[in-house]
């Protein structure tokens, strides 16, 4: 069997932590990209995989950062030989009204979500791409469901920067599907993680989330991690610039506040 690696970002937590956990089952070899403060998750998450037989390695890095960007694929494809699958899970969440919205909060957010995400995919092609001397891959972007309507209130910047990604996936899949390489992107709901740690103090607010979702419940990581690995896969062969929903049946917001 041939060895696959996995370079996953933001995956110290959440949905990049259940990613790095079922890529590790499935025989990759993975490496776990997160922020600086962050490591030390990320190094629990290596010492889990490694107890289990897996490969793994964890990075320090800023996706807003072009330098941590460059030194998150270049140790990967050093420690490993090369990277077959990426996963731009590295996201920042902004809630503000548009009227009052932080420039320097704003920047930040598009640096990562947006900038940082196409840097990522441009480091994944110089390595992947047939016509570069590689072998091809798979990538999966990480959007999110506010893209389809524009967010819940308060989220709209955010929904736009992830509206952003998914239209850049579409085109950028199409441009390298001749080099090898898939692209995709997976847009989960509200989901169990750093993101929504309110709700599990506020009863009433999970609640009322919940009853906005048609499944009527909050999603689990491993929930969105089970869709990534299949996009990675070759059970997946024929799909490329594909936008799937991993969110419960979307949202309303009537009363939402």
């Amino acid at each position: 069997m041939i060895t696959k690696t996995c370079l996953i970002t933001g995956a110290s937590s959440g949905i990049g932590r259940s990613t790095a956990l079922l890529a590790a089952s499935k025989g990759y070899q993975v490496a776990i990209a997160c922020l600086p403060e962050h490591l030390q998750q990320g190094q629990e998450v290596v010492l889990q995989l490694q107890k289990n037989g897996a490969k793994a390695i964890a990075i320090a890095g800023d996706i807003g950062k072009k330098y941590d960007i460059e030194h998150i694929f270049k140790t990967t494809q050093k420690t490993f030989g090369t990277i077959d699958a990426v996963v731009n899970n590295a996201g920042v969440y902004l809630e503000s009204n548009i009227e009052s919205i932080d420039y320097e909060n704003l920047a930040h957010m598009i640096a990562v979500n947006l900038t940082g995400t196409i840097y990522c995919c441009t480091q994944a092609a110089q390595i992947m791409s047939t016509e570069c001397g590689g072998k091809g891959g798979s990538i999966v972007n990480v959007s999110s469901m506010a893209a389809t309507i524009g967010g819940r209130p308060g989220a709209s910047a955010y929904a736009g920067s992830k509206g952003a990604i998914d239209i850049f996936t579409t085109g950028f899949a199409r441009e390298v599907a001749a080099c090898g390489i898939r692209v995709n992107t997976v847009r989960p709901g509200v989901t169990a993680t750093g993101m929504t740690t309110q709700l599990e103090t506020d009863p009433e607010l999970k609640k009322r989330v919940a009853a906005s979702i048609p499944l009527g419940r909050i999603g689990q990581p491993e929930e969105v991690a089970e869709l990534i690995i299949w996009l990675l896969s070759d059970h997946a062969s024929l799909v490329t610039g594909a936008h799937i929903n991993v969110g419960g049946g979307g949202f309303h917001v009537a009363g939402m506040k």
